[in-house]
């Protein structure tokens, strides 16, 4: 794991030198690591969307859900672990708070983005029609930027010693 993180460290950090001025490093990673996971996110949507589930209504352990919630499921459960990785492990690495309590906290803002996840597909995609594609990618950027400012100042934040 720690040969796997220097070098994906260096890949990253490579590419920053041009942003130094407008944004600090962690910044920089947590886009990177958050537009790679949200892009995984979108492809696993798509693919499952459009290729796994081709019915309207999917029957799933007795209960009938449609199948952007059912490709959400399947993305969700992807992207869920790789999110936190990334987080603890690349992003927010010098965060001192227990392993276990950043992915309480980091599972904590990943319940509330499903409930707002869910929520605004059903708006989006259900109510108001919209292709579902787009409307995911909308989502994950909202949900991202709201999401930053939680992990920051929450999930992987540094406690000063005394």
């Amino acid at each position: 794991m720690n040969a796997f993180r220097t070098y994906l460290l260096r890949f990253i950090d490579f590419f920053y030198p041009p942003f130094r001025r407008i944004i600090g490093l962690q910044t920089f990673r947590y886009l990177v690591c958050g537009g790679s996971n949200a892009l995984l996110n979108l492809i696993v949507f798509s693919f499952s969307y459009n290729v796994l589930f081709l019915h309207q209504e999917i029957n799933l352990l007795g209960l009938t859900i449609t199948r952007y919630i059912a490709a959400y499921m399947v993305a969700l459960s992807i992207s869920f672990p790789v999110g936190f990785c990334l987080n603890k492990f690349v992003v927010f690495q010098q965060s001192n708070l227990m392993g276990r309590t950043q992915l309480i906290r980091y599972g904590a803002l990943a319940i509330t983005n499903i409930f707002l996840d869910y929520s605004l597909l059903h708006l989006l995609i259900g109510y108001w029609k919209l292709w579902a594609t787009p409307s995911q990618a909308f989502i994950i950027i909202l949900l991202s930027l709201i999401s930053y400012f939680y992990q920051t100042y929450f999930s992987f934040k540094t406690i000063r010693k005394k």
